[in-house]
């Protein structure tokens, strides 16, 4: 019985990405293969997703139960009194994914999995994922604030419908998906097929758990270069620690080097408005730090999509991991420095209109240098 008391919180995806971009296909998938996991997928509307019905097997109001386990319920409301009742049903669900309509914002939802308590001791935001659609993406950069957004706020983003287009345009959306958001692991598919291993339970937003499974999370390296499938040099193994996925060359989140400039996406496609600040600093006096750190996120907060970082904090054995959406953060202590680690303290923040100069020099002042 005592199992019962612990149980981990079910994993969470935040699903986003524009009409077209191949989300129905992907939760198509989800909610008709014989993947062996039982996944609840919440949709906004239910008849969008296009289900055959032989597919379920009973329904009652809101909930229909598919034959390979998964079940299938909309949101009509509250998102967390969906919730509520998912987790109310007999039987544990490997994951609960959540599909964010082709234009909402994904903040909000991401938020509720942070506010409210209830949901927040039976669940965890694993991940925020953007579907893009390869062929369309530039159109959508050029008219829309939230396509950019969307990818900003991803720790996954799957580019998709890549068989649509030449190895050379490719290229040019993954330079814009690297310099919107740095820090995302990044796949390329055709027809939605991305292992759903690789998108569904990734701890990414466990910031603690994307550290442990790519160390060099936060650090982008020096060099501005694109690796493509024939580089057969692999920076301090960086390229592979993503589960070896052989189908999409490397990751390569970490070649941007956004210390020195921000090198705008090719304007062909869109002057990218979203920027990455990556701040680097000796150990921090606490007491200079966290003031600091509330009241950016209160006075930037709405510019700030997302900030990540460890924190080294002076006679402090531990590392503090932080991490925040707009107004939103949280911290907690993770593990021991180790021995041979160099104690310093990095912080990330993804936005718009964030004053460079302003943050980096008052983020050093926070540091516990006499």
């Amino acid at each position: 019985m005592a199992d019962t008391v612990t149980q981990k919180p079910v994993p969470v995806t935040v699903l986003t990405g524009y009409l077209g971009a191949g989300k129905t296909t992907l939760l198509n998938r989800i909610l008709s293969e014989s993947h062996g996991k039982k996944y609840a997928v919440i949709v906004n509307e239910f008849g969008e997703i296009g289900i055959d019905n032989d597919l379920i097997v009973e329904s009652d109001e809101e909930i229909y139960e598919m034959n390979n386990g998964c079940v299938c319920c909309t949101v009509r409301g509250d998102l967390i009194r969906v919730v509520e009742g998912l987790m109310r049903r007999p039987g544990r669900f490997d994951g609960i994914i959540v599909e964010t309509t082709g234009l909402a914002d994904p903040v909000p939802v991401a938020q509720t999995f942070f506010m409210d308590d209830d949901v927040r001791s039976k669940t965890e935001l694993d991940a925020v994922v953007a579907l893009v659609d390869a062929k369309h993406l530039p159109l959508r950069l050029k008219d829309s604030r939230e396509a950019e957004d969307q990818i900003a706020f991803a720790d996954v983003v799957v580019i998709n419908k890549t068989d649509l287009v030449s190895p050379e345009e490719l290229a040019v959306i993954e330079e814009v998906v690297h310099a919107i958001n740095p820090t995302a692991r990044v796949y390329k598919t055709t027809r939605s097929g991305v292992d759903l291993a690789r998108v569904l339970d990734q701890g990414s937003f466990n910031l603690e758990r994307a550290l442990e499974n790519d160390p060099h999370f936060l650090e982008h390296g020096h060099e501005d270069h694109v690796c493509g499938p024939d580089c057969d040099h692999h920076h301090h193994d960086h390229d592979h620690h993503h589960h070896h996925d052989h189908d999409h060359g490397h990751d390569h989140h970490h070649h941007h080097d956004h210390d020195h400039h921000h090198h705008a996406a090719p304007s062909a496609i869109h002057d990218v408005t979203v920027k990455s600040i990556s701040l680097r600093g000796g150990e921090m006096n606490p007491e200079r730090f966290f003031p600091w750190i509330q009241k950016i996120t209160q006075t930037d907060g709405p510019n700030i999509l997302r900030l990540k970082g460890i924190i080294a904090f002076k006679d402090d054995p531990q590392r503090y991991v932080v991490q925040g959406v707009h107004m939103i953060i949280e911290g907690d202590h993770q593990r021991d420095w180790k021995a041979d680690e160099k104690r310093e303290s990095r912080l990330v923040f993804i936005g718009r209109d964030l004053d460079r100069e302003k943050i980096e020099k008052s983020f050093l002042a926070c540091q516990a240098t006499a």
